[in-house]
Parts: C-alpha cells; sequence; structure tokens
C-alpha cells in the first residue's frame, strides 16, 4: 500500500508535536490524511515552528507532561492509537548538565509511562520510539555506529537516551512480543532544517547572527556530525510505522527492534563545513569560540544505515548541499512571512515535504524482509 493510502484516517498519537521535529512530522501527518492527537509542554522557544503553522486548530492538541503517568495511561486508553510517534524528550546536551535529574526524569521515565500505557491496548498498534545517534557508547572512531553496538553516553543526555534504549527493548521482550503493539527504536543523526529556533543547536545560533548582522558563533568547529534535512529521518519513521503495522507475524522480529537513520556518508562533515556552505548562500562570517574548558560533547559521530535499507529499503536522497539549501531557503523565505500568516508558512513547509515526497522511492509492493 502506498505511504499516502496508508495514512488515511490512521489514529495518530504523537509525543512533543510542539517541538521542530514534532511539528514537521505533525503536518506531514496531517497531510497524508492522519487524524492526530498530540501530548507535549507548550512551544519552548518563541518563535516557534509549532504556532507558526497553526497546528493547534488543525489536530487534537493536548497539553501535558510524560512524566504524568496517569495522564499518559488515559490518553492512550481514550485515543486508541492506530500508531504512536514518541519524540518528547529533553533533547539538549548541555541543558543536562544544568538539568540531569530532569533530563533522566523525562527521557527515561516519560519513554516507560508511555510504554506501560501501550500495555491496555487490545488492538494492532505500532509505536516508534525516538531516541538520539548519541545513544552509543561514543568512542571518537572513524567509522559509523551500528545498532548492534554498545549503548552509553558521557553527558546526562545521551545516558538517559541509551538508558531509554534499554527500556524500550527491555519492555518489548518483556511484554510486547506476543502482543498486537508492535515496537520499534529509532536513531537519527544531527537533524536541521527550517523553523528549528531552539537555543544552543548551531542552526538556529547561525541563522540568528545572519539576521541581525553579527558573526556565527561556533563552539566545536572541528566536530563532526551526520547532518541531515529533518525529512530524512521522518520519512523513515514513516515508513517504519507503516511497515510494522502490515507486517506478518512471521517478519515482525526483524521490524520490531532498533534502527539508526542518518545520511549519506558524505554528509558526515566538520560543523566548519556546515557553517561555511550556509554563508555560501546567506552572506555573513563566523567566528572560532572553541572553549578548552566546556563540557564534554563528542567530537566524531557517524551512523550506519544499512539496516534500514535491508529490512525497510530507506536510504537518505538529500545529500549535504541540497539540505543546506533548502534549510537557508526556508529560512530566508519565512524571514518575509508575517507572523500571523500561518497558511503561507503551511504552503512553504508543504511545499518542502512535497518536494521530498517526490524524490522518496517509496515501494508500494511488499519488501522482502532479509536478516
Amino acid at each position: 500500500m502506498a505511504m499516502s493510502e496508508f495514512w488515511q484516517s490512521k489514529k495518530v498519537l504523537v509525543t512533543g508535536h510542539t517541538g521542530f521535529k514534532g511539528a514537521w512530522l505533525s503536518l506531514w501527518l496531517l497531510h497524508l490524511g492522519a487524524e492526530v492527537r498530540g501530548i507535549s509542554l507548550p512551544p519552548n522557544t518563541n518563535p516557534a515552528l509549532f504556532d507558526r503553522l497553526n497546528l493547534a486548530t488543525q489536530l487534537d492538541h493536548q497539553i501535558g507532561d510524560i512524566r504524568d503517568r496517569s495522564l499518559m495511561s488515559r490518553l492512550v486508553l481514550d485515543w486508541q492509537p492506530d500508531i504512536v510517534f514518541h519524540l518528547a524528550a529533553q533533547p539538549l546536551v548541555r541543558r543536562s548538565y544544568v538539568e540531569p535529574v530532569a533530563t533522566w526524569d523525562t527521557n527515561v521515565l516519560g519513554t516507560i509511562h508511555l510504554l506501560e500505557a501501550l500495555k491496555q491496548l487490545d488492538r494492532p498498534c505500532a509505536a516508534v520510539f525516538i531516541t538520539t545517534d548519541k545513544c552509543y557508547q561514543n568512542r571518537e572512531w572513524l567509522y559509523g555506529y551500528r545498532e548492534e553496538d554498545s549503548l552509553g553516553g558521557h553527558d546526562p543526555y545521551s545516558s538517559s537516551k541509551a538508558a531509554a534504549e534499554l527500556a524500550i527493548a527491555s519492555w518489548r521482550n518483556s511484554f510486547f512480543n506476543q502482543s498486537q503493539i508492535r515496537i520499534a527504536s529509532v536513531r537519527a543523526g544531527n537533524v536541521i532544517g527550517g523553523g528549528d529556533w531552539a537555543e544552543d543547536r548551531i542552526v538556529p545560533d547561525a541563522i540568528r547572527s545572519l539576521s541581525c548582522g553579527a558573526a556565527i558563533p561556533v563552539r566545536n568547529p572541528l566536530a563532526t556530525r551526520p547532518w541531515q534535512h529533518v525529512l530524512e529521518p521522518l520519512g523513515g519513521y514513516l515508513l517504519l510505522a507503516q511497515r510494522m503495522y502490515e507486517s506478518k507475524e512471521q517478519d515482525k522480529s526483524k521490524l520490531c527492534t532498533a534502527f539508526n537513520f542518518g545520511p549519506k556518508l558524505e554528509s558526515n562533515r566538520p560543523v566548519r563545513d556546515l557553517i561555511e556552505t550556509i554563508l555560501q548562500h546567506w552572506s555573513g562570517n563566523w567566528i572560532d569560540r572553541s572553549n578548552p574548558d566546556a563540557v564534554h560533547e563528542a567530537h566524531l559521530l557517524n551512523l550506519v544505515t544499512d539496516k534500514a535499507f535491508h529490512r525497510l529499503g530507506w536510504q537518505p536522497k538529500w545529500g549535504f548541499e541540497r539540505t543546506i539549501k533548502e534549510t537557508v531557503a526556508w529560512y530566508q523565505a519565512a524571514s518575509q512571512i508575517s507572523p500571523e500568516q500561518s497558511s503561507q508558512f503551511q504552503s512553504l513547509t508543504l511545499n518542502q515535504i512535497e518536494s521530498y515526497q517526490s524524490d522518496l522511492a517509496v515501494k508500494t509492493e511488499p519488501i522482502k524482509i532479509i536478516n
């Protein structure tokens, strides 16, 4: 079944729908014809893509905290979702040093609360739990991490996501093996794209600086990351959810597992390359703000995505230059739109979704699942 046909009238629960990735995913789901309920804290940036797109009026918008176990239980039982995407999290490395307990409480216990809530369902449901590429025990090696590599994390954020992965695997094996509920976890690279205004992220920091004519401060110019447009992993999440929901019982174990969704190898670039490519599209300059006394952050990070290719038929479509071009183009166009003109923000964002969909070769026939 084609993607657009599958999602028509599907009941989808999205946690963290007010965030950057959550807003892109919610708009895409609505565009595909899904019925979307979101549970999240209010947007934590100003401006926020969720607000610019006026999504609160287009889906079942619920404000709540995933750390509230009873709330999550009531929400899932009431909505009876076909599909769940769990994105709600404390997503920032440096904030996790300031708020380590809150980070673990949200990222680990919040995940467990959703897993517990899903145990109530007595119907088919595919749940995709979004973690991060930083869940791996980073050894600063040149080659990419595979799904079977050791989990870990130096900082509280990374370690909390590794712990969430362990919890997901444990609950899947302990409670969902004989269930109609199908559960997978997904680990994406460094996601960028229009509409991210978070603090302490390199692209929003760059756009803020360029918008006011200031030099872009770069704290880790030599750190290498797997840069990818936000639509790349989201397309993978949608495909995985569809495959899980449609799959036969004998294929369940090949899909209900962990998957990496990273960019092409050539998109693993130093931060300096990212900034200098942005400056090819938006005139400005940058300044090295490296601080040898700063808190620890990984230097080298790379993902292997062979598993997603072989088991799902997924592979990245937009290379490094295209990713930067689309990202900068979104911000430049958005700067010309009044905050009240949500229809224009939607058109801008949907145009990129449709452009990506046209490049996305989604197989409409079942693919053979291989080891």
